[in-house]
C-alpha cells in the first residue's frame, strides 16, 4: 500500500549532527519511510527578528510542515542572545517535552527494566528568560508559573498516559518551599487528575523523587513537572538506561505540531571521525513516525536498532564497542532488509 510523501523539517545541527542525520536518513530510506526532508541550517549571524542564530525562515519551515527532527546544536555561552533550543521551544510554542526512558534489551546497566516517561513543561518556569542585574553583583531571575501552561502540560501528561496504556502520573514539585509558584502547578495537576479517574495520580517533592529514581526507578511511570525540574530529572532518567546517546525526545505543541530531537551534545572531539552514535536521533525519528501515524515503519526501525544493540557486534564506542557510525547504520539497514544474521549461526 503506497503512502503519500510527507515533508518534514530537518535540522542536522553541528558537531556530530550532520553525520548522525545522514545515518537516520539512510535508515529511513531503507525502511521505506515516506519522508521528504526540508533541510534547514542556522544562520551564521544573529537574526534580529529572533535574537538568535535560529532564523525566521527556520521557524517558518517547522510551522509550514508541522513536524521536524533536530540534531544537536550548541549555543555560545554568555554572548547575550537566546539559546537555540529555547528559541525553538518559545517561538513554536512547543509546550511539552516528552522523553521515554526504557532499558535496552541486551545492553546491561545498573538498572533493569526501566520503563518511564518524563513530561516537562517547556515554555516558562526558571527558563522564562526574565533576568536583570538589580545592582552590581546582584542578579534577579524570575520564575514564572501560569495556570494556562500548567494545566496544558498536565492535560497532555494524563492524555498521554491514557493513550499509551500507562497507569499512573506523578507530579514533581517543590511546593513546600515555592508555595505559590509550584503550589499553582500542583493545583492545576490536581484539577486535571479529577477528569482522569482511570489514571492514578500522586505527587512527589522533586528531590525525594530523584532519590527514589536512583534507588528504584520502577516506582514511577509517567512523571510531569515544571521546566527546570524536567530538564534535570529527564537527564537523570537517561543515565539510568545508558545515557543521552540512547534517549529519544519530542517537543510537542498545539494542533499536532512537533519537533523531535537528540538531546545530547555536539561532541566536537569526535565530529567528522565516523565514531558518533545515531541512536538518540534515530529513536527520536521513530517518535516522529509514530506521531505521524506511521506505526509499522516506526516499529520496524525500532526493532532493527534494538536487535543490533542487543547482539553487541556493532556497538559504537560509547556503548563499549568498536563499530563506526557507518558500521552501526549498515547493520540496522541489513536487519531491515532481512540480511542481519544471528551471531550464534
Amino acid at each position: 500500500m503506497s503512502t503519500q510523501p510527507i515533508t518534514a523539517t530537518l535540522f542536522p545541527g553541528d558537531g556530530i549532527g550532520p553525520e548522525i542525520s545522514e545515518a537516520v536518513k539512510a535508515i529511513f530510506k531503507a525502511a521505506g519511510a515516506p519522508i521528504v526532508w526540508d533541510e534547514q541550517h542556522l544562520g551564521k549571524t544573529v537574526d534580529e527578528r529572533t535574537n538568535s542564530f535560529v532564523t525566521r525562515e527556520n521557524l517558518d519551515s517547522v510551522l509550514k510542515h508541522r513536524i521536524g527532527l533536530k540534531g544537536p546544536m550548541t549555543t555560545p555561552i554568555g554572548k547575550g542572545f537566546r539559546s537555540l533550543n529555547l528559541t525553538l521551544r518559545k517561538e513554536l510554542q512547543l509546550y511539552a517535552n516528552v522523553r521515554p526512558c526504557f532499558s535496552l534489551p541486551g545492553y546491561k546497566t545498573k538498572y533493569d527494566n526501566v520503563n518511564l516517561i518524563t513530561i516537562r513543561e517547556n515554555t516558562e518556569g526558571e527558563y522564562s528568560g526574565l533576568e536583570h542585574e538589580v545592582v552590581k553583583g546582584v542578579v534577579e531571575s524570575l520564575k514564572v508559573i501560569t495556570r494556562g501552561a500548567s494545566t496544558r502540560v498536565a492535560e497532555y501528561a494524563f492524555q498521554y498516559a491514557r493513550d499509551n496504556k500507562r497507569s499512573r502520573v506523578s507530579a514533581l514539585h517543590k511546593a513546600n518551599i515555592m508555595k505559590k509558584a509550584d503550589g499553582l502547578f500542583i493545583e492545576c495537576c490536581r484539577e486535571v487528575a479529577e477528569r482522569y479517574p482511570d489514571i492514578q495520580y500522586d505527587e512527589e517533592i522533586v528531590d525525594n523523587a530523584c532519590m527514589t529514581l536512583v534507588s528504584d526507578p520502577s516506582k514511577f511511570d509517567v512523571l510531569v513537572m515544571p521546566n527546570l525540574y524536567g530538564d534535570i530529572v529527564s537527564d537523570l532518567c537517561a543515565g539510568l538506561i545508558g545515557g543521552l546517546g540512547l534517549t529519544p525526545s519530542a517537543n510537542v505543541g498545539a494542533n499536532g505540531l512537533a519537533l523531535m530531537e537528540a538531546v545530547h551534545g555536539t561532541a566536537p572531539d569526535i565530529a567528522g571521525k565516523n565514531l558518533a552514535n545515531p541512536t538518540a536521533l534515530l529513536f527520536s525519528g521513530v517518535m516522529m513516525l509514530r506521531h505521524l501515524g506511521l506505526h509499522d515503519i516506526a516499529e520496524d526501525i525500532h526493532k532493527a536498532a534494538l536487535a543490533v544493540i542487543a547482539e553487541g557486534k556493532y556497538r559504537t564506542g560509547d556503548l563499549g564497542g568498536t563499530a563506526t557510525c557507518s558500521d552501526y547504520t549498515k547493520a540496522i539497514i541489513d536487519k531491515l532488509q532481512g540480511r542481519g544474521g544471528d551471531d550464534s549461526d
